[in-house]
């Protein structure tokens, strides 16, 4: 079999690496910004691309940020958290809540997941961290429900921006992942293993059989993901019906 000349097999390589190279950076850029909408905090919305969790700096010290724009020809703006009331970016919605600078937070105001939305909700944020979705360094992927009322989370916009959030847990640039529990973000509660059973058994009461299921210990903080996973699947199966 004949060889190809060394100079070939080089550019060859070459040609691959760029063409790699090309794939991930337009992967990558596809993945940074994500069709969604925010709601600033006046309650107008604005719809178009958002990308949740971006590098840099912020507009305002101290105040997670993200970066939109209205469709792929226009040049992207940050918006602080301070300009925002909530968002929501493909399939996950946050909404902004107070912290205290403390070495466990990086940001005095941010952004939290809202996990599950119901009468009382779960909300997801995780400690320590940089870029756009703040301290929480929660990236959109995991499912989050999206609420009503005004400003698109009713009772959980604006109420939430005083409340202090974040005790415990790694210092700054850690990896903490705290679930809270409220009617919204100014109601919130650490959630713990001692009142595990109690809150998350009635906030999914309209599930008897999860709601039983998490009262025989079937599931724990430690498994909460996939609680909320069965707990929306059963729900989408009757709402179906």
């Amino acid at each position: 079999m004949q060889r190809l000349p060394i100079t070939m097999l080089k550019l060859n390589i070459t040609c691959f690496i760029i063409l790699a190279t090309f794939v991930f950076v337009n992967r990558t850029q596809a993945q940074k910004w994500q069709q969604g909408y925010f709601y600033d905090t006046k309650g107008n919305k604005e719809t178009g691309f958002i990308w949740a969790k971006p590098g840099g700096k912020g507009p305002i010290k101290d105040e997670a940020f993200i970066e939109f724009k209205e469709n792929n020809k226009e040049n992207p703006f940050k918006l602080s958290a301070s300009d925002l009331s909530s968002f929501v970016v493909g399939r996950d919605s946050f909404v902004v809540t107070a912290e205290p600078q403390t070495g466990n937070w990086q940001y005095g105001m941010d952004f939290v997941k809202v996990v599950v939305d119901e009468d009382v909700k779960l909300y997801l944020i995780r400690g320590g961290g940089s870029g756009g979705i703040g301290g929480s360094g929660i990236q959109p992927g995991f499912e989050g429900g999206i609420g009503g009322g005004t400003g698109g989370y009713g009772g959980g916009v604006g109420a939430g921006i005083s409340i202090p959030i974040g005790h415990g847990g790694g210092g700054k640039g850690g990896s903490r992942i705290a679930y809270y529990y409220g009617a919204n973000t100014a109601e919130m509660k650490e959630l713990t293993p001692l009142n595990f059973v109690d809150i998350m058994s009635d906030m999914m009461g309209d599930e008897p059989d999860i709601a039983d299921a998490i009262r025989n210990n079937k599931y724990s903080l430690s498994n909460v993901e996939k609680l909320v996973a069965d707990f929306k699947k059963a729900k989408a199966s009757h709402s179906s019906q």
